[in-house]
């Protein structure tokens, strides 16, 4: 069946969100915090790994030794250009908001007085901030791509099965620090690797390893910027720069043209 991957991956995510969620108001926040923090650094051990695909053989054969960093480099500029200029890290922070109010309610105090305005955006940020930072996590990297292509290419949905134990298991964790935001970044799931599934199912084919290694080092840079933003060091915006994850297989092809 064509698409199971994709649903057992958005079923994970919301089981673990709700076990998160249930197990979340019951830990102190200093301990919420340093799951977080924990959460990124294997974020930042995940982004390494792939970034390390720079230097995969098959890519600098198809475009020269000293190109495929100089790709990745052209990918995130062009990207971040482009995203910036039509403002995704925005248009994903509007869609957490129009979430937030429509599945996440309005908060009260005790005696059933609604809360202040900043108790509200604060709820506001906290359902936003969970609902990006798992929704970049979840669909940036290798996986995302080469399992939904491969399920929609009819090759089975191995590859969507182990990123869903890993998605299952990471939502437990996020909602239990970052709230019900991470529950509605199934919705990110869904979308993103649906549509990726139908791209494998009417194109055919997949992308050659030169390419798939492009992206995914570019993925892993967008990887260490997620990790960077769960380890409050920046508010990098990763979502401006997912663009980039269609830059560099292109790159890729017109250097290999070129040469």
């Amino acid at each position: 069946m064509i698409g199971l991957g994709t649903v057992i991956n958005v079923a994970a995510v919301l089981v673990g969100s709700t076990l998160g969620l249930l197990l979340g108001h019951r830990l102190p926040q200093q301990t919420r915090d340093v799951v977080t923090d924990g959460l990124g650094l294997v974020t930042l051990l995940v982004a390494a790994l792939n970034a390390a695909a720079v230097l995969d053989a098959g890519l600098a054969a198809q475009v020269g030794d000293s190109a495929p960093v100089l790709i990745v480099l052209g990918a995130v500029l062009i990207g971040g250009i482009v995203g910036s200029l039509v403002r995704v890290e925005d248009r994903l922070r509007a869609l957490g908001a129009v979430l937030q109010r429509r599945f996440g309610g309005r908060p009260r105090a005790a005696g059933g007085h609604l809360p202040g305005d900043a108790d509200t955006a604060e709820r506001r940020e906290r359902f936003v901030q969970g609902f990006l930072t798992a929704s970049l996590l979840f669909v940036v990297g290798p996986l995302t791509i080469l399992g939904s292509l491969s399920d929609g290419l009819g090759l089975g949905i191995d590859q969507l099965a182990l990123k869903s134990v890993l998605d299952g298991f990471a939502s437990v964790a996020f909602a239990a620090s970052l709230g019900v935001g991470v529950m509605a970044s199934a919705l990110t799931v869904a979308v993103v690797q649906g549509g990726l599934t139908l791209v494998g199912f009417l194109l055919g084919d997949v992308l050659p390893d030169a390419h798939v290694s492009a992206l995914t080092a570019t993925g892993g840079l967008l990887l260490v910027g997620v990790a960077i933003r769960l380890l409050r060091l920046r508010d990098v915006p990763v979502g401006d720069l997912l663009p980039a994850l269609l830059v560099a297989p292109l790159l890729v092809e017109v250097v290999a043209r070129a040469g």
